[in-house]
């Protein structure tokens, strides 16, 4: 009979910390969260039970390491979408619409980094501060001197961010949502009408 092959050692692997993150995510689309295992992460990258250890302190800190790659994306997502607008309504259009592109991309991201509850690492920063402060940033070009640019981008915020929920818990229906043109649309759609009949 064939011997099974012995899990590989983590420092002989190319790089165990992306494909441990990997193996993650793959995880909590299948299982959920709940699923989710350091010793299953590590049967799935080949390796001993011992070496995701060596990244990673527990499974909190594993949620950590995958919400940080999520705010990462969404930040930068948020940056490329505003490049070529002088307009400032245009400019946080466009990252709405990115914010609920990113969404639809990275489900499992954005249930890790908005809906899961984990505990921080010790000295964790804030990992949302940066997406938030260039949607705060946008909004605040919008709004003007003379409104508090934190809540505004709260409201400015709540739109995209909703939206992206209600698609993902699959409250939208399908047509309306079946490729990035119909994002898009609907994104800029669900913007003009809160804005017009909706926020006069």
């Amino acid at each position: 009979m064939a011997r099974r092959p012995k899990p590989k050692d983590g420092y002989h692997h190319g790089n165990l910390r992306e494909t441990l993150l990997r193996a993650a995510m793959e995880l909590i689309a299948e299982r959920g969260a709940h699923g989710l295992s350091l010793r299953e992460c590590a049967r799935r990258a080949g390796v001993s039970h011992a070496a995701p250890y060596r990244h990673f302190a527990d499974k909190d800190a594993l949620l950590y390491a995958i919400a940080e790659q999520g705010f990462e994306k969404l930040y930068a997502a948020g940056v490329a979408s505003m490049e070529g607008f002088e307009d400032p309504l245009e400019r946080l259009d466009a990252y709405g619409v990115a914010y609920v592109r990113f969404a639809l991309e990275n489900p499992v991201l954005l249930r890790v980094m908005f809906t899961l509850q984990f505990d921080l690492p010790e000295g964790a920063k804030d990992l949302g501060t940066p997406a938030f402060d260039l949607l705060q940033q946008a909004t605040a070009e919008v709004v003007g001197p003379d409104v508090d640019s934190y809540a505004a981008a709260f409201a400015a915020w709540s739109l995209p961010h909703g939206l992206s929920m209600l698609v993902l818990d699959g409250r939208v229906p399908a047509e309306l949502v079946e490729d990035t043109e119909a994002v898009e649309k609907l994104a800029r759609s669900v913007y003009s009408i809160w804005r017009g009949p909706l926020g006069s």
